[in-house]
């Protein structure tokens, strides 16, 4: 089976799982939203009406008895005024109750309110021997009143509880199916993810470790094709990649190799010609044929220069070139390289100097390919350093390890050119000319002498390269 259809029927089950626990807890919301929206347009609304209802009675009740007292027609009106707008709550209310026993407390509570206003038209007409037993029963009709509208309000608070039990009823089945399905739904997707993820993955990080590989210019064995899907159609077409890059990497070597061979007698034959045209065997030259012999030269001794460094980089990379370990004097070593780039640096303008903390500090190695690794370093880092710049040395010794920092006040390195500094014939833009072969050759004799070699820089600022060694056994 492909891999698509594998990944398309574990994720439609899933999927289909996921949609059903979203359907029914959709529905369960819905009710939910059903009950909170009658309690927020119905409920609520009919408890501060009920309560304004209350207040307004007892507001009623002391416009009555002023009255009933004073006689003054400005009570009277004050007392029909807030009636009408209780009259008028009454039938609003009528609209937003939800239960039977609501309905029914509103109804006993309209007609005694219907009775008391009766009774409080009645008392401006009662005469004086009336008067008393009016009152009386106005009163008992306002309590008769403010009775029924406290049954009212508990029968609203009743309908009120019973829907919040509902409501919670619901909430509380959703999530008991909620619970039980959605750790179903997670299990059955982690357990087809596994699955997927075990198969696939297997087959994936060997093929991301023997890219890493191929990234770095190492050519393994090719990868065994276990599957047939996808996966197993990539991991062919990486090993016919990486074969063909093995065969254009050996191609390449073999003909910078040959091309080497062939320049380097006849380089040396040019070179020795301008050296007996300079010390003038031939005859005495005269200035502008001097100037071209020196152009010829130095020209010369930059191709010879080239030809060495592959012809050495190839060796490095064959494991063709010895090594002859020995306790090396680290402050030897330095001293050697300091002295022969001094005057390139004096012609420069810069400041070349070491910490001094190379004194007796010895180191596991071959004292020639170390001091090639130095001369590098340091050369870089004067080549790359404008006039007026500094280049510092820098020695560091550990218990088991020597770390040598040459740090530069340069143009530094940009970020993303960083990483492939120690690429052979890679050369930032923008830097002077070069042949991009020897942070190469570094990097090689670091590690043939079982060390480590890396790079920091900020651009515009300058370069820091580190060079870690292990240090020789005391005598």
């Amino acid at each position: 089976m492909r891999l698509a259809s594998r990944i398309f029927l574990a994720t439609s089950l899933v999927i289909v799982v996921l949609v059903a626990v979203a359907a029914w807890s959709l529905l369960a919301m819905n009710q939910i939203v059903a009950v909170n929206r009658a309690l927020v347009t119905r409920t609520a609304p009919a408890l501060r009406l009920e309560t304004g209802l209350r207040e307004s009675m007892l507001a009623l009740i002391r416009l009555e008895t002023r009255f009933a007292i004073l006689q003054d027609a400005t009570y009277e009106g004050l007392w029909n005024a807030r009636a009408a707008r209780v009259s008028q709550d009454l039938e609003r209310l009528q609209g937003l109750l939800l239960s039977r026993e609501e309905t029914k407390r509103h109804v006993k509570t309209v007609a005694d309110f219907a009775t008391y206003r009766r009774l409080v038209g009645g008392l401006g007409s009662s005469g004086g021997r009336r008067r008393p037993a009016a009152a009386t029963e106005t009163r008992i009709a306002a309590t008769s009143t403010e009775r029924s509208l406290d049954r009212l309000q508990d029968a609203t608070y009743a309908a009120l509880e019973q829907s919040q039990l509902r409501a919670r009823s619901v909430e509380r089945r959703t999530w008991n199916g909620v619970l039980i399905a959605l750790p179903a739904t997670v299990l059955l997707a982690l357990l087809g993810a596994g699955l997927l993820a075990v198969r696939m993955t297997r087959s994936l990080d060997r093929l991301s470790r023997a890219t890493a590989e191929v990234a770095e210019g190492s050519f393994g064995a090719p990868l065994e094709v276990e599957r047939r899907d996808e996966i197993g159609q990539l991991a062919h077409a990486f090993n016919r990649m990486a074969e063909r890059l093995r065969e254009v990497e050996r191609m390449k070597e073999d003909f910078f190799s040959h091309i080497s061979h062939e320049l380097r007698t006849p380089l040396t034959s040019v070179r020795e010609a301008t050296t007996l045209l300079r010390d003038e065997v031939p005859g005495p030259l005269v200035p502008k044929q001097a100037r071209l012999v020196d152009i010829i030269a130095a020209n010369t001794e930059r191709v010879l220069h080239l030809v060495n460094d592959i012809l050495e980089l190839s060796r490095l990379r064959a494991g063709l070139l010895a090594i002859d370990r020995r306790n090396v004097d680290l402050g030897n070593l330095v001293r050697r390289a300091l002295e022969q780039l001094r005057p390139q640096a004096e012609a420069r303008g810069l400041s070349v100097h070491s910490n001094g903390a190379a004194r007796g500090v010895r180191v596991l190695g071959d004292e020639e390919r170390l001091l090639q690794v130095l001369l590098n370093l340091l050369g870089n880092a004067i080549k790359f350093t404008p006039r007026g710049g500094a280049v510092r040395l820098g020695i560091t010794a550990r218990e088991d390890e020597v770390e040598v920092a040459v740090e530069d006040s340069g143009v530094g390195i940009p970020p993303e050119a960083l990483p492939r500094v120690f690429d052979r014939y890679w050369q930032a833009r923008g830097t002077p000319a070069g042949t991009g072969l020897g942070l190469a050759i570094v990097k090689s004799i670091v590690e043939m002498h079982g060390g480590r070699v890396q790079a920091e820089s900020t651009e515009g600022k300058g370069s820091r390269f580190v060079v870690q060694l292990p240090r020789a056994e005391a005598a």
